[in-house]
């Protein structure tokens, strides 16, 4: 099942944040807490989220995303995290959350949906080819870190 995150899904999404972290091998870099995760969501709806449970209404996956703007395109929609529980993969739920999350761009008549996949992580590289996305090597991130 895929639904709307909702309060009591805080908890759950930032124990997936952390193990997003440990997968992409960076759990040291995870500065954020489920309290200022609680009132981006839910408090300044800076961002949105998304959950997939299982069958015994478990949160096993999670999309987390916001709104963003293109000079060139006008609205778009960043796709900031997406993950599921590795327990938990190969059983429809990763597609199923995508699909979800075009769906809701679609909806807002967006005209770009972007994310970023690391160069390793192969299993990713091949889902997003199988949706027809364009994994574009030209552009280099650029990144500013304030604390």
């Amino acid at each position: 099942m895929i639904r709307a995150a909702e309060p009591k899904d805080v908890a759950a999404i930032f124990g997936l944040i952390k193990a997003l972290a440990t997968y992409e091998r960076a759990p040291e870099q995870v500065s954020n807490t489920a309290q200022q995760l609680h009132i981006d969501l839910f408090e300044d709806r800076i961002c949105h989220a998304i959950v997939a449970e299982n069958a015994h209404g478990t949160v096993i996956g999670f999309a987390l995303y916001y709104i963003s703007y293109s000079t060139w395109k006008g609205r778009c929609l960043y796709l900031e995290d997406f993950y599921v529980q590795e327990a938990e993969r190969k059983k429809g739920y990763g597609q199923a959350l995508f699909d979800e999350v075009v769906s809701i761009a679609k909806s807002k008549g967006v005209k770009r949906m972007d994310w970023q996949v690391l160069d390793w992580n192969h299993t990713a590289l091949n889902f997003y080819r199988r949706n027809h996305a364009t994994l574009d090597p030209e552009w280099i991130n650029g990144r500013l870190f304030f604390e």
